[in-house]
């Protein structure tokens, strides 16, 4: 069966559980609480850990090596090399960590700059007690590369699942706690779902690399090939998380609700991102990583894989980019609405969303873009490239956020949706500079045209259908409206699609290994 459908199933599960997470939030905490700004900001700091040595840098320096050696059949070589890099991961982390809790104070003066008093001093603290669960969701990605290389798709990706349980068990049991209290014990509930993440994998880890080690003593020449490709690809997540850390600094200078509302609408944005994009990425890296290393003349086998893999990424993509910008509104009042979040909040997150529509396909094919250099051992490209596109987004950012909304009218609480217009412009310039380095390398690849076109067109069609149906206010619930009108625009979608020519038999086989469209 497909390896991404595993990716995209284990995704979607693990996804749909955030989404409940975030909806029972959005009921405790509103979105216009200090609480819930202090959360989500707090939440972003050691996000900075996860990020740095987490799935994307282990996924581009210990993937290529490890499933070279697995391919060979030299498995007791390549489990010795596993062991080696989660002890050297554990024992660097573990620093990180301890100087992150003590550092907290000056991390939140720095990420967020706006904030003042009490709301502050509760970010502090909730920042101390997150950085010890993502140390945890380190060592976790460390079992995801394991797996991943194994073929175990479904469960490193499932498995974030128990970390979002244990977060809503936490708000459901102490929901009556004031605000200011629950915020702090959801961070210890994060952190208990980190560990059981970690937990989960580790018996199927050591199942399938019985020969895993832990200690420091084996350090040869696939552990130095490792450390020396995680470093631009650490240095390259970082630079993609100071977009983020800008992002945040620049919502904290709005009014309150501008954080949380950001975050809200980048976590309904990145679903499509993680579950098309990333599934796809994920299952492609270990097979290209394997063809790339082995032989010269497979790179035109990595230009087939990349193709198709952009092709479904397309066909899944721009419906969602597309339902995003028309529906929006829709959208987050069935994910959000409910108990302190209003209809005018979840108008406002719609907002934000539309922005961050603008780049959802170039985000999402730029994953796999840079997957097909990491297969390439090559990871100083994407990091250069990054670096680009996190300078064109804070170029962008400031204007739009605070100097636009003003000169339309609207109050600076709006300034969130113009963060999000600058990262989305900013995705199409790094996806277009991967695109023409790799297709100087290994060839012309990218998306048809033509084919696009007529994805776009299906999409617009879908998006006035459905339009049509949400007019006739079908429901008063949030809920029910969005099944209706959601359900019409994806088989809107699809029919309209078909008509164009466009072969939608492809995706419906979930077994086929090849996606022909």
């Amino acid at each position: 069966m497909n390896r991404a459908f595993f990716v995209a199933a284990g995704i979607l599960v693990s996804r749909l559980a955030g989404l409940v997470r975030l909806r029972v939030f959005a009921h405790y905490f509103g979105l216009r609480t200090d609480a819930a700004d202090a959360f989500n900001a707090a939440f972003r700091i050691p996000n900075l850990l996860q990020n740095l040595f987490g799935e994307g840098a282990l996924s581009a320096s210990f993937i290529p090596v490890y499933a070279v050696l697995v391919a060979r059949g030299d498995q007791r070589t390549a489990d010795r090399v596993a062991g080696a890099v989660g002890s050297l991961l554990a024992l660097v982390v573990a620093v990180l960590v301890l100087a992150g809790m003590t550092a907290a104070p000056l991390l939140t003066a720095v990420i967020a700059p706006g904030f003042t008093g009490a709301k502050r001093d509760l970010t502090v603290a909730i920042v101390r007690v997150l950085f010890p669960g993502a140390g945890l969701l380190v060592l976790s990605a460390w079992c995801l590369g394991i797996l991943n290389t194994h073929g175990r798709f479904f469960l490193s990706y499932a498995a974030p699942v128990v970390w979002n349980a244990a977060m809503i068990t936490t708000l459901v049991v102490f929901g009556a706690q004031d605000l200011p209290r629950l915020a702090v014990l959801l961070a210890w509930g994060s952190v208990a779902g980190s560990a059981l993440q970690f937990v989960v994998q580790l018996p199927v880890v050591l199942r399938v690399a019985p020969e895993i080690r832990i200690g420091l003593g084996f350090v040869g020449e696939h552990v130095r090939a490792v450390g020396t490709n995680f470093i631009p690809a650490a240095v390259s997540r970082g630079v993609v998380q100071v977009s983020a850390f800008v992002d945040a600094l620049l919502a904290s200078l709005l009014p309150t609700g501008a954080m949380t509302g950001l975050v809200n609408a980048q976590l309904i944005y990145t679903l499509p991102v993680s579950l098309f994009g990333m599934s796809i990425a994920a299952a492609e890296l270990p097979a290209m990583s394997s063809e790339a290393a082995l032989d010269e003349s497979s790179r035109e086998a990595l230009r087939s894989r990349l193709d198709a893999g952009l092709q479904r990424i397309a066909f899944l993509v721009i419906p969602s980019a597309v339902g995003f910008l028309a529906l929006g509104d829709v959208i987050a009042a069935a994910i959000l609405q409910t108990g302190r979040f209003s209809s005018a909040d979840a108008l406002y997150v719609w907002a934000i969303l539309a922005g961050s529509a603008i780049g959802l396909p170039a985000s999402t094919m730029g994953r796999l873009y840079a997957a097909s250099f990491y297969a390439l051992r090559d990871t100083k490209t994407p990091l250069r490239y990054a670096v680009v596109r996190v300078t064109v987004a804070t170029a962008l950012a400031v204007p739009l956020a605070f100097w636009v909304p003003p000169m339309l009218g609207l109050t600076r609480l709006w300034g969130a949706a113009g963060i999000t217009v600058a990262s989305g412009c900013a995705a199409w310039v790094e996806m277009s500079m991967l695109r023409k380095r790799l297709n100087a390398s290994i060839g012309r690849t990218g998306v048809k045209p033509v084919y696009a076109i007529r994805l776009c067109l299906a999409a617009v069609v879908a998006a006035a259908l459905s339009w049509g149906v949400r007019a006739a206010d079908i429901s008063s619930s949030p809920v029910v409206a969005a099944v209706v009108v959601l359900g019409v625009f994806g088989l809107s979608y699809l029919g309209t699609a078909a008509l164009l020519g466009v072969n939608i038999q492809a995706f419906r086989s979930r077994a086929s290994a090849r996606w022909d469209v």
